[in-house]
């Protein structure tokens, strides 16, 4: 089989394409014929030794595939030869086969095209995850999305329109914000390009202001961080509630009296440790993404996809922060 491999610490062009045997299936675990591997920013991070997890090299990026099962390991009862499924693997999805514990697989809907399928449990589920537990977003309160047009905020502006909720997207071109709104925004705000002085940082902070209206939003979703979080959170309700998703703009540093003014809650985001530690509660919350999908209500927006000769374009592509929706990396 053929794998991408990070065999030493650099961007995308360090990536190498390999040849290497077939990996068997163990105990618990299922050998996955992989058709489609989504491409997120951890996997930006992760070959430049940036993320909290640091596998050991060599490794394939690729934290989430689609695929179909080749082999079931010994205890494998729930899953069968043929079956499609979606896996979340943390790493390793860049490549034709992978071995992956069973209980990290989701059976994938007979109508989902594997690009989709590739496309969908990392983002839905941080999203869902944010808004639900984490957020507590109800029914008419305004949520307020940066970064909209990418994956995970694409996700956010499909779920919280499905919740009920007033849906603000903002993002860095009129292009992004037009993309949220056609999935479902109420409306959008273009953000400048930073570093931004003081005078930037609080013309930032007026913006969001504006576009949320007197009474703020209620709850923050931020998938982009450095000067754009605390601009952001200055435009939050009392007793709002601001979701730390990631920090493709860096990581920001918030005076903490604006949540004592505020009266607000700042809350991680972590969806990997919430599915360890939550299983059942996960499980819970795939189902009910299932559902909204098969109702038409959430559907990812794949929009370009690369051959796995090209991974290292793909992860390139998504570092520059162009990328819109959900970018995939296919086998065939």
């Amino acid at each position: 089989m053929k794998a991408v491999l990070s065999k030493s610490v650099g961007g995308p062009e360090t990536l190498v394409i390999e040849d290497l045997a077939d990996p068997i299936a163990g105990a618990g675990e299922v050998l996955l014929a992989v058709k489609a591997c989504g491409v997120n920013y951890p996997d930006v991070l992760i070959i430049e030794d940036k993320y909290q997890f640091k596998p050991a090299r060599p490794f394939a990026p690729g934290g989430e595939v689609s695929g179909v099962v080749e082999a079931v390991g010994e205890g494998v009862t729930h899953l069968k030869v043929g079956d499609r499924v979606i896996g979340s693997t943390g790493w390793g999805g860049m490549a034709q086969k992978l071995t992956l514990d069973a209980k990290r697989c989701i059976p994938m809907p007979d109508s989902m095209p594997f690009s989709e399928g590739a496309a969908f449990i990392m983002t839905y589920g941080t999203s869902h995850y944010g808004l639900k537990q984490r957020g507590d977003l109800k029914p008419g309160e305004t949520l307020l999305v940066l970064g909209a047009a990418g994956g995970v905020g694409l996700a956010a502006v499909e779920l919280g329109k499905a919740m009920g909720a007033r849906v603000i997207a903002a993002a860095s071109s009129q292009e992004k914000v037009d993309l949220a709104i056609a999935r479902g925004a109420d409306a959008g705000v273009v953000y400048p390009h930073g570093p931004f002085d003081k005078d930037g940082k609080k013309a930032l902070a007026d913006l969001f202001k504006q576009a949320c209206g007197p009474n703020g939003a209620d709850v923050i979703y931020d998938a982009v961080g450095g000067d754009y979080a605390e601009a952001s959170l200055r435009s939050i309700a009392w007793e709002g509630r601001f979701l730390v998703i990631g920090f493709p703009a860096g990581i920001p540093s918030i005076p903490l009296n604006l949540s004592l003014l505020k009266g607000c809650q700042i809350v991680g985001v972590f969806w990997g440790a919430f599915v360890a530690r939550e299983p059942k509660i996960h499980q819970q919350n795939v189902a009910e993404l299932m559902g909204l999908y098969a109702q038409g209500k959430i559907k990812p927006h794949v929009s370009e996809t690369f051959a796995l000769k090209d991974a290292g374009k793909a992860i390139a592509h998504l570092g520059s922060r162009k990328a819109m929706g959900k970018v995939v990396v296919t086998m065939d």
